[in-house]
């Protein structure tokens, strides 16, 4: 059978769809009815890029790992799911036999087969296999694109809560007000930190993050000419403790640093305004410059954030399903080119695009 339609990145700034075979499943797996499907920057970055550091796009490859969608068949030894069930599909499958697997760091399994990374092919297709734990069945009350959030939600949930282990009435400064970044201020909320600030330097993000989770924001000040990103992270770190009245003890310090931004600078300044003894998570650059007497002298701790692991998925489902946040503000659009292009042609700004699969009806949203 070839009836399965997918969007296909053939090289650098050229798509298109084609037919592949439909995925053929063994007994412990399902076969998934792809209805909703977030655009991750990921994938316009192989779009643009065709690669996105060591990973590179060398043949063609479908697109897509944050969806959702409805269980078109089981194998033989499935009991969790049945066929007409709606899922969401966690789209990363480990070797379950190396040290990070049994340690129960599955992320960090060196043999992972991921959607749209390469060599794998992503999840815009109209089918797509995944053994049958890495599906979660949504509650009646989330929607197929809340379904298609959970990717991006688990991302969040395995830093805010798993990796950084926030508790109630701790306080959070997240740098970057893109989806990742919105979803971490949407879970410190759920998990109850009483005072979260969002950073960036597009005021317009400000406001949206304002009115969906944070409790305040922070506009970094420009660069001034010549000045090093060093000596622009301390100045603008001084800026904000001036401005938002942050201390490095006691119940004005920040308890939790985020960086969801990916910039040298955030990270910099995160170091500054961190708390002493406090936490910082995130990804960044390949190389960043940081003020090692600094971290060392405040004992912080650092955490990277890779994807998601155990319990994730879980954690982040049932916060979705008991109303702590509403995942439908997020979703602004519909089209694929709107992430490109960070808004759509009536300027309106992108938080997130997802996208239908073939053959969605109106009453499969």
């Amino acid at each position: 059978m070839s009836d399965n339609p997918s969007f296909v990145l053939q090289g650098v700034e050229n798509v298109s769809y084609e037919q592949r075979p439909i995925p053929q499943i063994g007994d412990d797996d399902v076969l998934v009815e792809v209805k909703k499907t977030g655009i991750c920057g990921s994938d316009v970055h192989y779009l643009v890029h065709g690669r996105i550091g060591d990973f590179v796009v060398e043949k063609p490859m479908v697109l897509g790992h944050e969806s959702a969608g409805i269980i078109s068949k089981v194998g033989n030894g499935v009991k969790n799911v049945k066929p007409g069930d709606r899922v969401a599909l966690e789209p990363g499958v480990s070797c379950r036999k190396c040290d990070a697997c049994k340690g129960g760091r599955y992320q960090l399994c060196p043999n992972m087969i991921f959607a749209a990374t390469p060599p794998y092919d992503g999840t815009l297709a109209r089918y797509y296999r995944l053994p049958a734990d890495l599906v979660y069945p949504l509650p009646d009350n989330l929607n197929l694109e809340d379904g298609a959030m959970m990717e991006p939600l688990s991302v969040a949930v395995h830093s805010v809560s798993t990796l950084a282990g926030l508790r109630a009435h701790q306080t959070v400064a997240i740098f970057g007000c893109g989806p990742v970044g919105l979803l971490c201020m949407a879970v410190a909320k759920a998990l109850g930190a009483s005072r979260i600030i969002a950073i960036d330097i597009v005021p317009s993000r400000l406001e949206f993050a304002k009115s969906y989770a944070a409790t305040e924001t922070f506009l970094p000040p420009k660069p001034n000419v010549n000045e090093s990103k060093i000596v622009y992270s301390r100045r603008s770190a001084s800026v904000m403790k001036q401005q938002l009245g942050i201390e490095e003890r006691g119940p004005k310090a920040i308890d939790l640093v985020l960086d969801a931004s990916g910039a040298e600078v955030s990270i910099q300044t995160a170091t500054f305004i961190a708390k002493i003894g406090g936490t910082f998570v995130g990804m960044g650059q390949p190389e960043v410059v940081i003020p090692i007497s600094l971290l060392l002298g405040k004992e912080l701790t650092i955490k990277g954030s890779f994807r998601y692991g155990p319990g994730d998925y879980s954690l982040a489902i049932a916060l979705a399903a008991q109303g702590k946040f509403d995942l439908k503000p997020m979703v602004t659009h519909r089209l694929f080119q709107a992430t490109k292009a960070g808004k759509s042609e009536d300027g309106k700004l992108l938080i997130k695009a997802v996208i239908s699969g073939p053959d969605v009806s109106p009453d499969e949203y």
